[in-house]
């Protein structure tokens, strides 16, 4: 299976792919001939659900200074990864926003790494061990230790409308992770199996401020979110409404921004790894 994910605003992508499969360009082909003579599509074996990996091995070096692109590209049990900050590589592995990361020295936002690395259990990954996987690497090459606290930060509030919520609960048999794929310029996003929480994760790779869940809703829901970015240079008049309108007039939700307690990863020690 071959994961990528490239952006020119690195960190705007990763709470997308930390949430769903369907955030990035996705490709699981493994060639083999079938009896055409042709090539059949076969996909790879992926790790055992319950497997915890780490890197066997990982090369870390700084990007290039006039290196502009960056991204996740995930291969098999192969992991790269191209001009990321820590602060990038937190936000992938805890799926939270930038924001949340606090007390952390300044390089962790400028300083950006090159990152080759290969799972020590073959098969392809899911998120999840992905996740896992470069939550061990921060520990033990960046030496990274932090604690979790509340703060009160400048956030955006989810809370329910007046009229209630206009969502569908899903009602698949399924224990698969939410998915949320599309975005505004192909005309809007689609959510399935998503709880509010995952919405709210979602919505935070849209915005400036961590989104937190204040609705009380609870279960999993199926819908479609369409709007107009605010710098979209659209003038049409059945244009789709700006994202706050949307998410109330079509989710029966509200999203304010507010000051309220938010969680926070606060930095009690990092290091610059050694280049190898």
């Amino acid at each position: 299976m071959t994961w990528i994910v490239r952006a020119g605003c690195s960190g705007k992508f990763a709470l997308l792919l930390a949430l769903s499969a369907c955030a990035a360009s996705i490709t699981a082909a493994q060639q083999s001939p079938n009896g055409s003579g042709q090539h059949a599509v076969v996909p790879d074996a992926p790790m055992a659900a319950d497997a915890h990996p780490s890197f066997e091995v990982a090369t870390i070096k700084p990007s290039h200074p006039d290196d502009t692109k960056g991204g996740f590209q995930v291969g098999g049990h192969r992991l790269l990864i191209q001009n990321q900050t820590v602060n990038d590589l937190m936000s992938f592995a805890y799926a939270i926003h930038q924001k949340q990361i606090v007390d952390g020295p300044p390089w962790l936002e400028t300083q950006r790494y090159d990152i080759v690395g290969q799972a020590d259990v073959e098969g392809y990954a899911n998120l999840r061990q992905i996740q896992e996987m470069l939550q061990k690497l921060l520990a033990s090459r960046f030496n990274l230790k932090f604690h979790r606290e509340k703060r009160e930060l400048s956030i955006y509030a989810i809370t329910v409308a007046k009229g209630g919520p206009k969502l569908t609960k899903h009602t698949e048999a399924s224990n698969g992770l939410p998915t949320q794929s599309g975005s505004p310029s192909s005309g809007g996003r689609r959510f399935t199996n998503n709880t509010i929480s995952d919405f709210a994760l979602g919505m935070q790779s849209f915005l400036d401020k961590p989104v937190v869940d204040q609705t009380g809703l609870v279960g999993r829901y199926d819908f479609v979110l369409t709007w107009t970015p605010d710098d979209s240079s659209t003038d049409s008049p059945n244009q789709a409404p700006g994202l706050f309108t949307a998410v109330q007039e079509q989710l029966g939700l509200k999203l304010e921004p507010i000051k309220g307690q938010a969680d926070v990863y606060a930095i009690d020690h990092v290091e610059m790894p050694s280049e190898n």
